[in-house]
């Protein structure tokens, strides 16, 4: 995109922001990237079961994500400059992306993060255009931030606390990295 962003675009750019910073979401953000490593539909409901804190955590943030990228999708966002700045939401389509095609099925919604797929598969090329190997080196670190396997990062003990309170630093067996959640 050759454009500057319009002055409509940056400031929806920076109602966006502003809502990342919303206490709630915040610790919802917070939480998923400590606790958010499933392999399939399973762990997601033992991790993160509809109905529970966890539950709630998990859908704030994708749906959160899914309406910026619809947003983005939809032109209303200058793309260079969401891209720029707001890597975030592929860090969270990496997460969720191995349970996405069981969900879509299951729940009978092939729309079910489509906005978010869709920016991430774009952003993959814009950033690969400009910085290559980015995507594998995030994609390692990512590895390294998962517990040693998602099996087990679903026992007790492991840092990740299904239908619990938010694991914090402080928290016995935490072993997150605290991720840059501003």
């Amino acid at each position: 995109m050759d454009a500057k962003p319009t002055h409509e675009q940056a400031q929806l750019h920076l109602q966006i922001y502003d809502m990342r910073r919303e206490a709630r979401l915040r610790q919802a953000r917070d939480w998923f990237f400590k606790n958010y490593f499933v392999d399939n539909l399973e762990d997601w409901m033992r991790l993160a079961a509809p109905g529970t804190e966890t539950g709630a955590f998990a859908m704030m943030v994708l749906s959160y994500w899914d309406q910026a990228c619809a947003m983005l999708n939809y032109g209303l966002l200058h793309e260079d400059l969401f891209f720029e700045t707001s890597g975030e939401f592929f860090g969270v389509w990496e997460r969720v992306k191995p349970v996405v095609p069981q969900a879509r099925e299951r729940f009978v919604n092939k729309q079910f993060l489509a906005h978010l797929e869709k920016a991430a598969q774009r952003y993959e090329a814009w950033i690969e255009s400009r910085s290559p190997g980015h995507i594998a080196a995030m994609r390692e670190f990512m590895k390294q931030m998962r517990p040693s396997a998602c099996k087990s990062s679903l026992e007790p003990g492991s840092g990740a606390r299904a239908n619990s309170e938010p694991v914090t630093r402080s928290t016995p067996g935490f072993r997150g990295t605290g991720s840059d959640l501003a």
